[in-house]
């Protein structure tokens, strides 16, 4: 059971990935798909964001047909919670945002941080004694 949780939450990733390219391909600035949407932003860097973003399909792709993968996806989305602390805890953001809240970029990492956890803790169980 451990292991068909664990396939569908990361073709649940493969699928918000691929949300999340189409958002930033277009600039279609919505919480979530597109983290700090309501900041300054270039075009062409959000075309950037989106080719970066297939790598994370294809590596939640790979990993939901093969488990040698899951680690690899699991450490990618672990360091992009880091990633986005950091981002929230810059100085470069509150420049920005000239003494707007975080919470809503914090709402967001916390989403993407409980998804990561239950990741990883299904990918556990899957790993266990009991679940061979």
């Amino acid at each position: 059971m451990s292991g068909r949780i664990l396939n569908l939450l990361l073709w649940a990733g493969v699928a918000y990935f691929c949300c999340m390219a189409i958002a930033h391909f277009f600039g279609i600035k919505l919480p979530i798909l597109f983290i700090y949407y309501d900041t300054p932003f270039y075009a062409y860097q959000d075309k950037i964001i989106s080719f970066a973003v297939v790598a994370y399909i294809c590596l939640f792709a790979s990993a939901a047909r093969s488990r040698e993968a899951v680690l690899a996806a699991l450490i990618a989305i672990w360091v992009t919670v880091l990633g986005l602390c950091a981002v929230n805890l810059s100085d470069a953001l509150q420049s920005v945002l000239s003494g707007k809240s975080t919470l809503i970029y914090w709402l967001q990492t916390v989403a993407i941080a409980a998804y990561a956890l239950c990741l990883t803790v299904v990918w556990r169980q899957t790993r266990s004694p009991a679940a061979a």
